[in-house]
């Protein structure tokens, strides 16, 4: 017994004792020198870092766009845009709208090309500009003594409204001007405007060289696409 007696109080007083007095002298360190510790530790953190992270899929990568990517070209499932594979060009003399202009009394049948016949019947798309929504320039005249005789009664910022077999479009007039030699348009633009001409003076019979023009810009209407 006594030998038994002797092992034990060795056991606790050399073993038990001093790691009872460890555990708790490390967890007072660490209490005490926790609060050097942990910026440190973040310091490091930061430092070795792994560049992997996980993707968010939440409202970050839903709203951002890259400015390094191109626009996207426009949706053919756009109300706003007519599929070129679903459009009829329409053919030379064909009436295919109407076209009215604010503040005027003109309001006259659109037709395609202005070939006399035509020109008698209304206002006409030159064949060799675009129709609206093409995207480029539309060039439209009509005779002074009819159709276009209010012509000179638009103002800027006045509302061009054409309606055609296929959309409705507008355009807002941004200049006038009176042409000695009626030369003054341009059929290269690659935007989409409008301009309307008619010989001038208004009241005067049969053609003079000057011309009466209306220069507009394009508001609204649907764009004929080529991307299917």
């Amino acid at each position: 017994m006594k030998h038994k007696h002797h092992r034990d109080g060795y056991r606790k007083n050399f073993i038990i004792l001093p790691i009872t007095f460890f555990i708790l002298g490390f967890f007072v360190l660490y209490l005490a020198a926790s609060p050097i510790l942990r910026p440190m530790a973040d310091v490091a953190g930061l430092l070795f870092l792994d560049e992997r992270r996980p993707v968010n899929d939440g409202f970050d990568s839903i709203f951002h766009v890259s400015s390094a990517l191109p626009a996207p070209e426009p949706s053919v499932d756009d109300p706003n845009t007519i599929k070129a594979s679903t459009f009829t060009f329409p053919s030379y003399g064909t009436h295919f709208g109407q076209i009215s202009i604010e503040g005027t009394s003109v309001d006259a049948p659109l037709f395609f090309g202005d070939g006399k016949a035509q020109l008698k019947q209304g206002a006409c798309v030159y064949n060799g500009s675009h129709i609206p929504g093409y995207g480029k320039t539309v060039l439209i005249s009509a005779h002074n003594n009819t159709w276009f005789h209010d012509l000179g009664s638009a103002q800027i910022g006045s509302i061009i409204t054409i309606n055609t077999n296929y959309g409705s479009y507008t355009y807002e007039v941004t200049a006038t001007k009176i042409s000695p030699d009626g030369s003054d348009y341009d059929l290269s633009a690659q935007e989409e405007n409008l301009i309307l001409y008619t010989c001038y003076p208004f009241d005067t019979l049969g053609l003079t060289p000057q011309r009466y023009f209306v220069y507009a810009k394009y508001v609204s209407g649907p764009l004929i696409s080529i991307y299917e």
